[in-house]
């Protein structure tokens, strides 16, 4: 087994655990090493199929405190706009979709931090526009669980119901995307195989997270998150 497999499987399980633990960060974490293995026309069909996977371990793990209103919501903005994401994806040159992700990892950090306040309760229906905006920019991007968090938080989700109910909406989503990533012949036998591959250590990690989320603090893993984004978003956008 090459170095580069081990730093995918050891990232994978990291990833899945942070996300597991935090709610967010798990794409963010592993999409540059997925970049850097594949290329990021294969990546992010790999990270949606692991994230799939991931995601609906968490929502096993959190089945009981699942708010399905809002998923329902979410799924009704989020379907149509993730699948016309995924076409894009398919016909977006490769150079400047990387300098993008670069951009948008980047501005994630910087959105964390510098944003007024975490935004006012959402209406329910508001989950609407929330899954047609993120769900298009996810297709396109890959990650986009930072910046969807603050949403459901805001709406009053805690803990597991919020981790839960976030990862069946991303579920929803990246299945979405899935779809209109086959439909443009972007998802490859090859990169489908790797991601269910990496199932497994999802959802090892994912078990693991929910084990860990009530003893400590999340402050920690916050830092190690936005300290990858940081570099991998610089590196994106130099070499892209």
């Amino acid at each position: 087994m090459s170095a580069e497999i081990v730093l995918v499987i050891v990232t994978a399980f990291v990833a899945a655990t942070l996300a597991a633990v935090a709610g967010f960060g798990g794409a963010a974490v592993l999409l540059p090493v997925l970049v850097a293995a594949f290329g990021v026309r294969d990546a992010i069909p790999i990270l949606t199929v692991a994230q799939l996977i991931g995601n609906a371990s968490r929502v096993w793990f959190n089945r009981h405190e699942l708010d399905l209103r809002v998923v329902g919501w979410f799924a009704i903005g989020a379907v149509p706009l993730a699948f016309v994401g995924g076409l894009l994806f398919a016909a977006a040159p490769l150079s400047p979709l990387t300098r993008l992700l670069g951009v948008f990892l980047l501005l994630t950090v910087a959105w964390r931090h510098l944003r007024p306040g975490p935004p006012r309760r959402p209406p329910l229906r508001g989950f609407v526009l929330v899954g047609a905006v993120f769900s298009f920019l996810s297709a396109l991007l890959g990650s986009v669980g930072p910046l969807m968090a603050p949403f459901f938080l805001a709406y009053g989700l805690v803990k597991g119901s919020y981790i839960g109910t976030e990862a069946l909406a991303t579920v929803v989503m990246h299945v979405t995307k899935l779809v209109a990533y086959g439909q443009a012949s972007v998802l490859t036998l090859r990169s489908l195989e790797i991601g269910i591959a990496l199932g497994p250590i999802m959802i090892v990690g994912s078990a693991l997270g929910k084990r860990i989320v009530d003893r400590l603090p999340e402050r920690a893993f916050v830092a190690i998150i936005e300290g990858v984004l940081v570099v991998a978003g610089a590196a994106f956008l130099l070499g892209g």
